[in-house]
This record gives structure tokens, sequence and C-alpha cells, in this order.
């Protein structure tokens, strides 16, 4: 699944260049991942997985990417939560979580993380964690609740300008596509009402890869269990559709100082130029990524963008220590407050 979401993002904003497969072959073989961990009632019988490790506050919560669960983490929560209370979730119709009752965008997933720590009696403060697509949720959860958050680290954050300026460079027809891509992208829902069989072209273009190196047998066949149903494939297509559109609007309208709270981006290093496009378009791309990082990192007196070196969008899976490092330099600077 993780090739399949990979490709997704790099259809939906080219200029990234996602690379497919990470430097670390750690194979991550916890059961934990394989079945809920704790399914907890947000409210009208609503229930999302919720993994916790180890205590102290500030708590910090971990949020994954576009379509990933709580295993996006697996190599940085344990090691954080023996510093201090570490939680990771899967979004509604996400991972274990039951289906989303309503569309997947930032303010709708962040009142179900507000009522998700409520109902397990987490409390604040929160350094929130996210990645990818989740940096967006994270910036507007900040906001919305501003009073219980003292520190962010978003592993290549989404940004909200980010689809309008990256589509202004290289071929003019890249929002057409994309906005086709949507279209056909719901088709899998309908696929997954039938029935999803491995090894068909329908499974390969709605579900991808299911046989990851990283993860044991028992992990790679408890996501292809989830990803074949409809609430998973209903989420993800909510998280497309809104990702460039509601999603960004939602963060756009957000988009204020931090203050002085410890903020810190981390940052894919530059990546070759593909085969489809220039040098020129790369370099374009490149520091448009930088650019739009340095400004999330601009939004708060002690922000900072740091660039990773031979890294690529999963960062968290191929320099794990980097993500923890980051983590508890928040943890702590929040601390000295």
């Amino acid at each position: 699944m993780r090739k399949l979401l990979a490709t997704v993002i790099a259809v939906a904003m080219s200029y990234v260049c996602i690379a497919a497969d990470g430097v670390n072959s750690l194979v991550i073989t916890d059961p934990v991942y394989t079945a809920p961990a704790k399914l907890v009632d947000i409210g009208h019988g609503q229930r999302l997985n919720l993994y916790c490790l180890g205590a102290g506050s500030p708590a910090v919560i971990f949020d994954a990417g576009m379509g990933d669960s709580t295993i996006s983490w697996a190599l940085v929560q344990q090691a954080v939560s023996k510093r201090t209370r570490a939680c990771s979730f899967d979004r509604a119709g996400l991972g274990f979580s039951d289906a989303a009752v309503r569309p997947s965008t930032p303010r709708n997933q962040s009142e179900d993380l507000h009522a998700l720590l409520k109902a397990a009696r987490i409390q604040p403060p929160y350094v929130l964690v996210a990645h990818s697509l989740a940096g967006m949720n994270a910036r507007v959860y900040a906001d919305m609740y501003r009073g219980q958050i003292v520190g962010m680290v978003l592993v290549e954050g989404s940004h909200e300008d980010q689809s309008v300026r990256g589509w202004a460079i290289g071929d003019p027809g890249q929002k057409e596509r994309y906005d086709a891509f949507l279209k056909d992208a719901h088709g899998c829902i309908d696929e997954a009402r039938k029935g999803l069989v491995k090894g068909t072209d329908v499974f390969k273009k709605c579900v991808g890869d299911t046989d990851d190196p990283r993860f044991s047998t028992a992990i790679n066949a408890a996501q292809e269990k989830y990803a074949v149903t409809v609430k998973w494939q209903s989420a993800v297509a909510s998280e497309r559709e809104n990702v460039f559109y509601e999603s960004a609007a939602e963060t756009r309208a957000s988009r204020k100082s931090f203050g002085d709270m410890p903020l810190i981006m981390l940052t894919h290093s530059p990546f070759p130029k593909s085969k489809d496009e220039t040098q020129d378009m790369r370099n374009q791309r490149t520091l448009l990524w930088e650019d739009l990082h340095s400004q999330v990192a601009a939004m708060s007196t002690r922000g900072i963008n740091i660039i990773v070196p031979n890294s690529s969008h999963y960062i968290q899976y191929e320099h794990p220590q980097i993500v923890v490092d980051a983590v508890m330099q928040a943890v702590d600077t929040s601390k000295r407050e």
C-alpha cells in the first residue's frame, strides 16, 4: 500500500517526486500493528484506534500521512515513549478505526482527534507530530485548540499552496490530470463493494503492493485486509479529493503566528530529476518545497526547517533517530517554559 500511496502523491504533487523505497531495511514485526490496540468511542458509537506508550507530559501525539496508519511511527514512537507519553492513532476510516462519517478535512479530523484525546483521558499539553497530509491537520488543530499545543514537529508536512504553486511549474495540464485522477479513484469504492481480489489489475490500481519488505507477513496481511474495505477506500478517496481543495482552504484560513511555540519542519533532501522533467523544473520544485516548509517554520519565532540528507518523503522510516531527536527537542523546549 505504501508504494501505491507514494504513486498517488507523486501524481498529485509531481514536483515532490517521492521515492517509493526507503533506505531503512529494518523489518517491523510488532504484533500490535496486526489488530486494533484500543478502540475508543468518540461519540455516537464511532471508534478510533489508539495506541499509547509511556508516561509523562507533554504527551506526544502522532498523526500519519495520507492513507497511512499507526505503523508509520513504529520506529519512532517507542523511543519517544521512554521519555514521555507517546500516542498514535488511525484517523476515521483508516487502519483499524471505524468508517468516517463526514469528509476527511483538517477541521473534521481535528474535532475527531480532540474527541479521541478527551475520551481516552489523555490530558494536554500536547506536542503534535505529523507526516505529509497530516501536517495541515496539525496546524489546524493547533489553531482550533491553541491552549493545548506546546510544540509541533512536521515531517514532510503538506502545505496549502503546494498544488497551486506546484502546478505552475512545467506542464500546464497537471491540475486537469489530477482532477481526472480523482474521478477515476472514486471507482475504487465501488470496486471494494464488489470485492477486490489480489492479483487483478483492479486490486493493483486500488490497493497496490501489499508485500512491503519492511513489515512482517502478518502486518502486511492485516494492512491488506483493511485496504480492500469500503471504509478504507472511502477515507482515502476523501483525503485525496480534499487535500488540494477544501483541506487547503481550511488550512489557509487558519494561517497565523504560533508565537514562540517550538515548531520543527523536517524536509527531504533534493532529488535527482525524473525522466519527464528538465533539470530546471526539478530545481524549481526543490526550491518550492523548501520555501513552503520555511514559510511554516517562520510561523513561530522558534521555528526551524531542517533538510535531512539522503532522505525521501518517509523520513520517519529512513532516519527515525532524526525524527526522535526533533520530537524530544520540541518536548524539552516546551518544558523549559
